[in-house]
């Protein structure tokens, strides 16, 4: 925003935020002047301007009332690695690697392709394959091999649809984060989760349908903010919902002390009245959002105490998710509790777990990363399974981009890193209509380039909203006169990702 801009005209502004319903309620009002108004006049011509959404959300859908196809999922549960780890040390395994150690990286392979401020101003460009062993995991199809620094996740390869040709448009967290959750790099635009939500609904009208919870890692964490999972211009309600760590997961839901739940209850109901009336005389759908959010809270008060009471999850369980699953606010914790929310019908989970930006001290802060999340991701989708909800719950687990086959710093240095790296990089789907034990495209012999079944963000999301039976091109927002979807005008379903 330009700072010295002149202030907007209200009248403009009105205007520029009028919604269709709005606009006809308002004529409605004109034409009603003294006699009727719009909701009355609404009603003596025996039209509904809000019908299908308010039946469909009595029925706990969505604005599509139904999937377009069969669904193959019913929730997602999206673990996003903030700060983007390397695919060369983890997934995309590259022995060959080691015959060029600390030579520059081949001007044939980096073709002039851009690079971040961090490293533009090297002189050189040193070759660092991974330090690490990679075991290849007979469980699964292809045999992927998988890092040292996984032996959790390497038990789990026959259940993993690995992605090793996956590319993104953005060099830089912020943008590139941003892309990821909302298929543009510009910030404003509805995130994932709320698309899922606004299309979908909701399965359990006691919690939201999207949920967000954010764990801390080691080392240089990028800044996130709600943004990421703000519901743009598409109705606030399919917003997602931050969950705390401490004593208050949702902030402002306990009543002050000597407020009975009866006292709350005949101050809702007085509210419900007025908004109501505002409805009535405005047709803004947001005072319908508020109305349907405050119910909400009042319902959380109940089950959130309820969800995050673990008290009731066996021994043997616990013990899958790790030494810190107990802890308020560790990974493990929020991977239980992704768990939890999808056994209570909750549609969009968003895993946020940060500090996988390694410019520096890689071999130490990967492996201090790794050793905090292999376990509990992997006792995620073994909990999934067992309790037999893999099949229509969809796993993502993915970083912004990748890393550099070259190193960030002196590279016989032990503190040497990878810089950002957006042509290529590895992520893993499973269950939800996914084709398990399957790795899916290739990259060169420095993981630098792709060189088989290039997958864009577009095209992800596109295959994402496939298994969950919705067609992207038809998964619509009109606003301020444009149609916007998740994908954009881009995306193709990825029939090979399929079970």
């Amino acid at each position: 925003m330009n700072q010295n801009a002149p202030p907007q005209d209200p009248l403009e502004t009105y205007f520029l935020n009028l919604t269709r319903r709005q606009f006809f309620g308002t004529a409605a009002a004109s034409l009603g002047a003294g006699l009727l108004g719009p909701a009355a006049l609404a009603s003596a011509l025996n039209i509904d301007l809000d019908a299908g959404r308010r039946d469909a959300a009595a029925r706990g859908l969505g604005s599509l009332g139904a999937p377009h196809t069969r669904a193959r999922a019913r929730r997602v549960i999206y673990i996003h690695l903030v700060g983007a780890p390397s695919q060369l040390d983890l997934f995309d395994y590259k022995p060959d690697l080691g015959k060029h150690f600390n030579q520059d990286l081949p001007d044939s392979i980096r073709m002039g392709q851009r690079l971040s401020t961090m490293t533009s101003g090297q002189s050189r460009f040193p070759v660092a394959p991974s330090i690490f062993k990679f075991t290849r995991c007979e469980n699964n199809e292809d045999g992927a091999w998988i890092s040292e620094l996984l032996p959790y996740t390497q038990k789990i390869a026959k259940e993993m649809c690995i992605i090793r040709s996956m590319q993104t448009e953005a060099i830089n967290h912020e943008p590139g984060i941003t892309f990821f959750q909302t298929g543009t790099q510009q910030s404003g635009r509805p995130s994932f989760g709320s698309w899922v939500s606004y299309g979908l609904g909701s399965a359990n009208a006691d919690l939201p349908s999207f949920v967000v919870l954010l764990s801390e890692g080691f080392g240089n964490t990028q800044a996130i903010s709600a943004r990421l999972w703000s519901s743009g211009f598409v109705p606030s309600e399919h917003q997602g919902c931050q969950f705390r760590s401490g004593e208050s997961p949702v902030l402002f839901l306990r009543d002050p002390e000597g407020l009975r739940r009866e006292d709350r209850r005949r101050m809702l109901d007085l509210a419900q009245q007025l908004n109501e009336r505002e409805f009535a005389r405005s047709l803004d759908p947001e005072v319908k959002t508020r109305i349907a959010q405050a119910e909400m809270a009042y319902r959380m008060q109940v089950s959130v105490p309820e969800l995050t009471d673990l008290r009731n999850e066996d021994a043997r369980t616990l013990q899958m998710y790790g030494p810190k699953v107990l802890e308020p606010g560790s990974f493990a914790n929020h991977c239980l509790l992704a768990r939890r929310l999808a056994e209570r019908g909750v549609r969009f989970i968003q895993l946020y777990n940060r500090g996988w930006d390694q410019h520096g001290n890689l071999p130490s802060e990967l492996k201090m990363q790794c050793d905090a999340a292999d376990q509990p991701w992997t006792a995620l989708v073994l909990d999934l399974k067992r309790r037999g909800m893999l099949d229509d719950t969809l796993v993502i687990w993915a970083g912004e981009f990748g890393r550099t086959a070259y190193s960030q710093g002196d590279l016989t240095d032990k503190n040497y890193g990878r810089d950002h790296h957006p042509r290529c990089f590895t992520i893993w789907l499973a269950g939800g209509g996914i084709k398990p034990g399957i790795s899916y495209g290739k990259t060169d012999d420095y993981s630098y380039n792709i060189v088989e079944n290039p997958v864009e963000v577009h095209d992800l999301h596109a295959t994402l909203l496939h298994v969950l039976g919705i067609e992207h091109e038809k998964l619509i927002y009109r606003y301020q006169g444009r149609d916007y979807r998740l994908t954009d005008v881009f995306g193709e379903v990825l029939s090979p990702l399929l079970s």
